[in-house]
């Protein structure tokens, strides 16, 4: 089935897909899609201007996400389908399949195909394949007719051809195996899970307190004396002694780096957040500046937009700053100058956060990866990290209903956006 999926490709010549998604995160999902396919699109936030467009620029297929303010997804195909200049246009859903009564709407809607989310890009590709290679024989046998049906004790009027109908309801069906094998997996591990959280919790609530105050202190005790060895008694000390301290102070600062990291995680997901109006450009200019006289830095130009607010945890949004101006400055360290941009944009009628940099940036094909936990996209003797900041952010910002993501080529540069939203 794999080595079938990936022989599609699809060639629209001069027309285009049109597709409608509020979701920022979803909306830039799909336009990499259609960029890596080499797909013409045009992409909307809201489904009133991507009728507007439909009606002006009729495109050869729509993709619609179905919960949307102003109008959804499915009166926004309703309104495709009732057009006689759109009607033949297929019409794709993206849909959770959350209730039964999706697919009846569906098919009054007359969408022609559902994809749930998450959906596997192989597979859209297969349906978009699929719809416009039959799109002319189902105009051709297409004929009018009218189904009544009763669901759930409501009468409903059906107008979607046979074919139409056959196709959606197939579409439907196998995503509902593919969905009910998943949830049957899912309930295995949740009831796995649900056995040992009690107790996982408890004993990291264990860990955090003997992080903090066991292995701390005498942590703290190894850097303070072998600095004071290495500042008073170097003299006296040969060079490979000198060599010996110098790396057992380099392996506590690092220990102890990594404490605060992992102390950092773990309070991110748990800390009460206590919302407050933040002026993040004043904090921001107070973490540059801790860095710049941190690291004694010289050659660096520094474009901090004014004016830019949040109503945010102000302790947790520090520690969400601080990591990514860090990373900014760490992974520009070898510019001859280095260039941090920190801002503001709207994105698809989304205010959004952005740090960039101009320094050694990463292969997106491993961006998946980028805010998990210990793994590191370069060598430590490249840039020294523990490999938990990112996922400490990318923690926070969730809690905060927002999201975060990273955009970058090899030696290039990169940025990383985030959103504010809904604080659980």
């Amino acid at each position: 089935m794999d080595n079938l999926l990936t022989s599609y490709s699809i060639s629209l010549g001069k027309s285009h897909i049109l597709a409608v998604e509020d979701s920022l995160v979803q909306a830039k999902k799909l336009q990499h899609f259609f960029d890596q396919n080499n797909i013409n699109s045009n992409l909307f936030n809201n489904a009133v201007d991507a009728y507007n467009s439909a009606v002006e620029n009729p495109p050869i297929l729509i993709i619609s996400d179905i919960v949307m303010q102003v109008m959804d997804g499915y009166e926004f195909c309703t309104k495709i389908k009732s057009n006689p200049q759109l009607r033949d246009i297929p019409v794709i859903l993206l849909t959770s399949l959350s209730d039964p009564l999706d697919i009846v709407r569906g098919l009054q809607a007359g969408a022609d195909n559902f994809i749930t989310k998450p959906y596997d890009e192989q597979y859209l590709l297969s349906r978009i394949h699929f719809l416009l290679a039959n799109r002319d024989m189902r105009r051709s046998g297409a004929g009018d007719m009218s189904i009544e049906i009763v669901f759930q004790g409501t009468q409903y009027q059906i107008n979607s051809d046979k074919k139409q109908i056959l196709n959606l309801l197939l579409s439907v069906y196998e995503a509902a195996i593919h969905r009910n094998t998943e949830l049957i997996e899912a309930k295995q591990q949740l009831e796995s899970l649900n056995l040992n959280l009690q107790t996982a919790n408890e004993e990291l609530d264990a860990f955090a307190h003997t992080v903090s105050h066991d292995l701390r202190s005498p942590l703290a005790g190894i850097i303070g004396f072998s600095d004071i060895l290495l500042e008073d008694f170097s003299e006296k000390c040969d060079a490979a002694a000198r060599q010996h301290l110098e790396w057992i102070s380099k392996s506590a600062n690092k220990m102890n780096t990594l404490i605060t990291d992992l102390l950092n995680y773990s309070r991110s997901g748990r800390a009460d957040i206590e919302p407050v109006p933040i002026d993040l450009s004043k904090m921001a200019h107070e973490i540059i500046e801790d860095l710049i006289t941190k690291l004694n830095l010289k050659n660096i130009k520094i474009d901090l937009q004014s004016g830019i607010s949040v109503v945010a945890d102000s302790a947790l949004m520090h520690i969400v700053l601080s990591n990514l101006i860090g990373n900014a400055f760490k992974y520009s360290s070898k510019r001859e100058t280095q260039i941090i941009n920190i801002g503001i944009k709207e994105i698809y009628g989304q205010t959004v956060y952005f740090i960039k940099d101009n320094g050694a940036g990463f292969d997106m094909a491993n961006s998946d990866k980028l805010f998990n936990p210990f793994v590191r996209l370069h060598t430590y003797k490249e840039f020294q990290g523990t490999g938990v900041g990112l996922s400490t952010v990318k923690r926070i910002i969730e809690r905060h209903g927002g999201d975060i993501w990273a955009e970058s080529e090899p030696d290039k540069g990169a940025t990383f956006y985030f959103t504010i939203g809904v604080i659980s």
